[in-house]
């Protein structure tokens, strides 16, 4: 054996094991190291680090069964990424991607093994492993302990019976007795695996009290520091014998639990706060496996905030958060409209950043933001560090002065899925920026967003943008340049803005792609359809204003000039059962979801007009896929609590 065929054995030999890099390959590819997320309850997120594959044609296939069944099925394509350019002059943000694969597995059962296959495939060969097989477990719902101990809480002032052992407000049975300067001498702590049980009262501090019972002077706020673990939680919840209030008394924050890891909250009510749930601060500290359950936030500024990019595994779910914004007319924040810009009385809802994040079934009124990823910058380098694998489904966002949701800073594997927004004076969905993806953007509804369009990349330039089977009823106005952007099956259903057209997107690469899709054009006489791409066709163009487009008047003309939406149709709302469009002479106007039905009609021409999304849409009922986010004879998800909360306290 010669030496160069020695050398030739030993690089494939170090490549298969992943321990080359910086090989050139050309349009060859180099398959690298297989990168596992951390799981959420129903999605798996994969990350296949590659080289070479310059002409951008490699791809990856992937497979699932559970672990046992003899049927494989047929995933999403991981989406192939690499080298497109995230930028935003103002804040002096430049990011290119990395090469690689990356994308998700959903609708899976939780608590549950899956064995899951993943091969790669390029027309001129593949170095490496081009086979991957896991068996990867999706999380289990969070619960408390069994066998920890239980501990009572009452209400400064409650003179009734009490179960034992039994403690005056919650930080005396987290930390043990202590007032005044002895509020920070710590002798009986809780411990992981405790249930601490409030029962029903107000618990508001007099932080203006040296001696307050509640043990917050000066500051009002509870700090909580004590570690649960996965196993063994600290769980402080309702006792259910009535409302437990907590009434923050206008401090700035009152739940600051950055330094306590696995730590639930149920039940509960917060309210006069600034931030009810103080998570993390970016660069500085924060916390892991937080759960907020079954809560009540109303008259608060932010109810959950997380900037810090360790964070991982929060469970916030089936929860009421209520803002201080109008709640009588949609206003936006800078728009100089008849009512004014809107000042800022709340923030946002929720905010997240890190891995393995479950945001689903809240409901969120009255903020500027409903809920988001932090716009935290350039990804972290640490793998453990960056923001991926973040679930955002079935919320119910009612009357936004911004955005229902940002998938901003998002690095892969957001996922936002079945989220009903209503009312939103901005932008529906937003992606500015996110690094790569894939962020999937698939079955939402978004309905009446009188200033901005569906979706938002703005001057951020996002990568790797996946939108399936939503629902938009406002024009496709604000998605500009962005990077490796895909839309299928998805409904722009114009309100007869007078100036918008239905359709406007700018990509910096040609292989972004658009079609399936179904337009409601707008009647303004104007033309409705504009899609730019890199003048010369080349993989990737950023140079400003190189771009091939103009505006077409009708779908025909944009087909014919752009090769785009070749299965695209026109259609108008009466595909729906029974939905009414906004009127975009009353931008301020407030609609009401229960007066609507998003079902389309048996007969409609969004019906068998969609093409098949493995994964996806397998479940469809006829020929083909249905157009927008509700199939027909499927059921309608579960929008925002899986219980009526405000019932529930008005009996």
């Amino acid at each position: 054996m010669n030496l160069s065929h020695r050398w030739k054995i030993n690089v494939l030999v170090l490549i298969s094991c992943g321990l080359v890099g910086h090989v050139s390959a050309g349009d060859s590819v180099i398959a690298g190291s297989l990168t596992i997320e951390p799981p959420t309850l129903h999605c798996l997120g994969l990350e296949w680090e590659i080289q070479g594959d310059d002409n951008h044609n490699a791809a990856v296939s992937v497979s699932y069964r559970k672990k046992g069944d003899a049927v494989w099925r047929e995933a999403l394509p991981l989406l192939r990424i690499g080298q497109e350019k995230v930028w935003r002059s103002r804040e002096l943000l430049e990011h290119w991607t990395p090469p690689m694969f990356a994308g998700s597995i959903f609708d899976l059962d939780p608590d549950t093994e899956y064995e899951c296959r993943l091969e790669m495939s390029d027309p001129e060969g593949v170095q490496g492993n081009t086979r991957q097989q896991r068996v990867l477990r999706t999380r289990a719902v969070p619960q408390a302990a069994a066998g920890g101990r239980l501990l009572h809480v009452y209400p400064p002032g409650y003179r009734g019976p009490r179960q034992e052992p039994s403690f005056t407000g919650l930080k005396e049975a987290y930390y043990g007795p202590g007032r005044g300067d002895w509020s920070v001498v710590r002798e009986r702590k809780v411990q992981p695996g405790d249930i601490i049980e409030v029962h029903a009262g107000l618990y508001k501090a007099d932080y203006s009290n040296y001696v307050d019972p509640l043990q917050t002077p000066f500051h009002g706020t509870y700090v909580l520091t004590i570690d649960g673990t996965p196993e063994q939680p600290i769980v402080i919840r309702a006792a259910g014998d009535g409302e437990v209030i907590f009434d923050g008394h206008g401090a700035y924050r009152l739940f600051d639990v950055m330094a306590a890891d696995y730590n639930y909250f149920e039940g509960i009510t917060v309210r006069n706060t600034d931030i009810a749930f103080y998570t993390g601060i970016k660069d500085v500290l924060g916390c892991s496996g937080l759960v907020v359950r079954n809560c009540r936030l109303e008259d608060v500024g932010i109810g959950v905030m997380n900037e810090y990019a360790g964070s991982k595994n929060f469970y916030i779910a089936d929860n009421v958060l209520i803002g201080r914004d109008d709640t009588f007319r949609l206003n936006g924040w800078s728009n100089p409209g008849r009512y004014g810009p809107s000042p800022l009385k709340s923030y946002y809802g929720i905010k997240v950043y890190g891995q393995g994040h479950v945001i689903c079934h809240n409901y969120v009124a009255f903020f500027h933001d409903g809920i988001c990823v932090s716009t935290h910058g350039s990804p972290e380098e640490i793998q453990d560090h960056k923001s991926v694998a973040i679930d955002i489904y079935n919320n119910d966002i009612f009357l936004m002065v911004d955005d229902f949701i940002e998938a901003d800073g998002g690095t892969h594997n957001i996922r936002v899925m079945r989220n009903r927004g209503f009312n939103a004076a901005h932008y529906g969905l937003s992606a500015q920026p996110v690094f790569g993806g894939p962020a999937y953007f698939i079955r939402n509804l978004v309905y009446h967003v009188p200033l901005g369009g569906a979706l938002k990349f703005g001057g951020a330039n996002p990568a790797g943008v996946l939108a399936y089977h939503n629902t938009f009823i406002v024009e496709n106005n604000g998605a500009l340049g962005g990077s490796n952007v895909h839309f299928r099956n998805n409904l722009f259903m114009g309100t007869d803005h007078p100036d918008k057209p239905i359709l406007r997107c700018q990509t910096h690469t040609s292989y972004s792609s658009i079609d399936y899709n179904g337009y409601r054009p707008n009647r303004n006489g104007r033309p409705q359809y504009q899609w730019l791409e890199p003048a010369d066709r080349a993989l990737r163009n950023y140079t400003p204003g190189n771009s091939k487009g103009e505006f077409f008047l009708t779908l025909a003309e944009f087909q014919e000039a752009t090769g785009h939406e070749q299965h695209g149709r026109e259609l108008d709302f009466d595909i729906f059962r029974d939905l009414q469009p906004p009127d975009p002479s009353r931008p301020h106007a407030v609609y009401r979801s229960e007066s609507m039905d998003f079902r389309l009609q048996e007969d409609a021409a969004a019906v068998d007009a969609g093409v098949r999304l493995p994964n996806i849409n397998d479940r469809f009922s006829g020929k083909a896929p249905d157009l927008g986010a509700m199939e027909s004879g499927a059921e309608v998800p579960v929008y925002g609590p899986r219980f009526d909360l405000m019932a529930e306290k008005r009996r």
